[in-house]
């Protein structure tokens, strides 16, 4: 399968210009030059950077050079310690993957999608220069499978407004359910050969979440472990979720998770992407804080296995805090184990 150069080991910075307050403090302290400098001494290639629009836009739509300043920090950190980097827009004018934000109308408000593409022109002239080390994530976690096909429409349109300025630069693009890696089929053919296919990766669900406030449904005092059987994972599954996440019907249901769960999840997405001639990209991979971190080192141990078969970039959610920080005190006694993983 095609690679992703530069971008196949990596971590997110989640929490910081996305998913936040948006105070000064919030962006002057969260993560700072040391921060980039530790995780270049990790061994990784990139950072995985999320935005929200209002970083860079006011509610009328101009745009905030303060809030471009920080894109730029980055930029210029990244390049002082040899990290590529993904500008990966988390949110922008009129929708969020996450119901809480309350922000709703882009699928059907060409106001609001010409405003994302003008962004995207923006965001282009600023940092479309350098596509070798640099890459531009349209939007993260498209929702509903409804919004599929007018998604493909306004991402090409997007792509193609891009490509007046930035012609060389890697453009993900993922689908819907939250960047379901089930949704690859359904993501029209790559424009150029500079698109690349974005999934987030967090099955199974019931083990990942366990105990995730924001999950509808979800009992926050569930645990489970990684050992769990399929028969468990599925039963737990169907009891603490609104919507079930990947089935497990391929799997003797007293066994329990192994690597070839991963492969098989990824197979049909791999199998497309040769087909097509596009490299695969997860974009987002992790465990909730609420897991044991002997359990989420073996699930690292098991997703990063299928990683390496399929020779698949991704970057890991996340760097700091946001319940899933590899930094964060709950995952000090196998850190140095999960990075070599990452």
């Amino acid at each position: 399968m095609k690679k992703f150069e530069g971008f196949g080991h990596g971590i997110n910075l989640g929490g910081w210009l996305s998913q936040c307050d948006y105070s000064k403090e919030r962006f002057d302290n969260f993560i700072t030059e040391d921060d980039i400098r530790t995780i270049a001494s990790w061994g990784l290639d990139h950072i995985r950077l999320p935005i929200d629009y209002n970083l860079v836009e006011t509610d009328e739509g101009d745009y905030k050079e303060d809030g471009f300043s920080y894109i730029d920090k980055t930029v210029e950190w990244c390049e002082r310690y040899g990290l590529n980097l993904i500008i990966d827009l988390h949110k922008t004018y009129g929708y969020s993957f996450d119901y809480l934000h309350n922000e709703y109308g882009f699928f059907e408000n060409e106001r609001y999608q010409e405003r994302f593409c003008r962004l995207w022109e923006e965001l282009a002239g600023r940092y479309g220069n350098k596509p070798s080390s640099i890459a531009f994530e349209l939007l993260n976690e498209v929702t509903d499978k409804e919004y599929c096909d007018t998604w493909n429409s306004v991402a090409a349109i997007c792509i193609k407004r891009i490509r007046a300025i930035a012609p060389e630069v890697k453009i993900l693009i993922g689908g819907y359910y939250n960047n379901c890696i089930e949704a690859i089929v359904d993501l029209d053919m790559p424009a150029d050969e500079n698109i690349v296919y974005n999934f987030h990766f967090y099955e199974p669900l019931i083990f990942t979440h366990q105990g995730a406030f924001w999950v509808k449904g979800m009992d926050t005092s569930f645990r489970i472990s990684v050992e769990a059987p399929y028969s468990e994972l599925e039963k737990c599954s169907s009891e603490q979720f609104e919507q079930m996440s990947l089935s497990f019907d391929a799997f003797d249901p007293q066994d329990s998770l192994s690597v070839e769960y991963f492969e098989r999840s990824f197979a049909k997405a791999v199998e497309i992407c040769e087909e097509r001639g596009v490299a695969l990209y997860c974009g987002e991979y992790g465990v909730i804080a609420e897991a044991r971190a002997e359990d989420t080192l073996k699930w690292y141990q098991m997703i990063s296995g299928a990683f390496e078969k399929y020779n698949i970039g991704r970057a890991a959610w996340t760097y700091k805090e946001m319940d899933f920080g590899i930094t964060d005190p709950h995952m000090q006694q196998v850190r140095e184990d999960l990075i070599a993983l990452l």
